[in-house]
């Protein structure tokens, strides 16, 4: 089916075009899908990896300088090179879409674990200690639960941030919501451009509430004890 082109605002057609919107909700839902499993895909990797070498620091603080250099490193290079990088070695897959989107969670959520376990309370650990607990029970019933508000507000930062990064994966033909940008860009269509600006938006905004609402239910002792300060 071919689209009309539209043109800008200031142009002979209107900015948004909500007819070809209110025609085309199956696309639409059918990319936020997409975009919903990317990004899921990328957070569970990302937090599994991470836990793993969060686990590795604690247990060995040396390998934590190593470590962040190395998923700083990767933070650092902007999404499109990286891209380019992987696409010769793996191609226009959601491969490339999820190496590129879980090396750039790594760096938030290590950081984060870590300073979560280290801020819990040693004269709680040394409490746990004292009543038998061992290393393993300690760490998966005191310190664990107790660093979750900081843990998941590294998962927060590392949502919002994905959600946005899912769009550059679009290039690749992986970008669910990203897909109206880009091809709006290519066709000088702007209710694309501003459908795919503006559900990129909402996910974001959509995912960082869910997680605070996780994080309230995961830790009710600290919106209690944040309302009798």
């Amino acid at each position: 089916m071919t689209l009309p082109l539209v043109a800008q605002a200031g142009g002979d057609g209107p900015f948004v075009r909500w007819d070809w919107i209110w025609g085309h909700l199956d696309l639409v839902w059918e990319k936020v899908v997409e975009h919903l499993v990317l990004t899921g895909i990328a957070l569970g990797v990302g937090l599994a990896i991470s836990l793993l070498l969060s686990a590795v620091v604690l247990r060995w603080r040396p390998a934590y300088a190593p470590i962040t250099w190395v998923t700083g490193v990767a933070y650092s290079i902007p999404s499109l090179a990286l891209f380019a990088f992987l696409v010769p070695i793996t191609g226009f897959t959601i491969l490339t879409a999820e190496i590129g989107l879980v090396s750039y969670t790594l760096l938030i959520l290590i950081r984060n674990m870590v300073a979560g376990i280290d801020g819990v309370d040693p004269a709680v650990k040394e409490a746990a200690l004292g009543m038998g607990y061992t290393r393993r029970r300690l760490f998966f019933q005191i310190e664990l639960p107790l660093a979750l508000p900081v843990i998941i507000a590294g998962l927060r930062i590392a949502g919002v941030t994905t959600i946005g990064l899912v769009t550059v994966t679009a290039l690749i033909g992986q970008g669910g919501v990203g897909y109206f940008i880009l091809r709006g860009l290519n066709r000088f269509f702007s209710t694309e451009i501003v459908l795919g600006t503006v559900l990129s938006v909402i996910l974001a905004v959509a995912l960082d509430l869910a997680l605070l609402g996780v994080e309230r239910l995961l830790t009710p002792w600290s919106k209690r004890r944040g309302a009798s300060i």
